[in-house]
């Protein structure tokens, strides 16, 4: 059986190596579909709504109306250590496929009930564009 849950979040980034548009500041409006296969049990549920929230919810609000930092980046690194703002320090680039592998990780890194055996993160970076990524979780 699998659900699935919606989230969305507001964040800026920029890829330093990119030769069109997206090495400028901008930003955008996320939005993760998050599906969860496993066994029913014993209530009849793969995983409670409210408890995948209590999990993925922290994350989120990490990022939402945040700025997504690389140190790959120094140059922006510098500029948004001048001023106090909301920011998210990784250490790769900000690309949605990268964003889809990191959610990802910090969820599959949680305690997940034991009838859970994979789960696939959907992120949209725009209306039209997403990565899609799935980590079995060896339950």
């Amino acid at each position: 059986m699998k659900v699935s849950k919606s989230f969305h979040w507001e964040m800026g980034h920029r890829l330093p190596f990119h030769q069109g548009k997206c090495i400028n500041l901008h930003g955008h409006s996320y939005r993760m579909f998050l599906e969860v296969d496993g066994d029913l049990d014993e209530n009849g549920l793969v995983i409670d709504f409210y408890d995948l929230k209590k999990i993925v919810n922290p994350i989120i609000e990490e990022l939402d109306h945040s700025f997504m930092v690389s140190s790959l980046d120094p140059d922006l690194k510098s500029l948004l250590s001048s001023f106090p703002t909301k920011r998210v320090d990784v250490d790769f680039h900000s690309s949605v496929e990268n964003i889809t592998k990191y959610l990802l990780d910090r969820i599959a890194s949680s305690t997940l009930p034991k009838n859970i055996r994979s789960i696939t993160a959907t992120v949209y970076e725009t209306q039209d564009a997403y990565a899609r990524d799935t980590r079995v979780t060896g339950n």
